[in-house]
């Protein structure tokens, strides 16, 4: 998602983003789990990108009549 902001993207992007950080926050409760995990920032910033677009997708379905 580097490429675009989220402001930017359409609401099947939002979509398929969503399901993509939620996807890597599994993987990183479960590297904790196991004593994996190299990076535990990383847990703050994908749950803040989920916040994120959680509430784009708010503002994109209250627009859409």
């Amino acid at each position: 998602m580097v490429e675009k902001k989220v402001s930017e993207l359409n609401a099947s992007e939002l979509k398929t983003e969503l399901l993509e950080l939620r996807k890597e926050q599994f993987n990183l409760r479960m590297q904790r789990s196991t004593g994996q995990l190299a990076n535990p920032s990383r847990f703050k910033a994908v749950r803040r990108q989920i916040a994120r677009i959680k509430t784009r997708m708010v503002e994109v379905n209250r627009t859409v009549p």
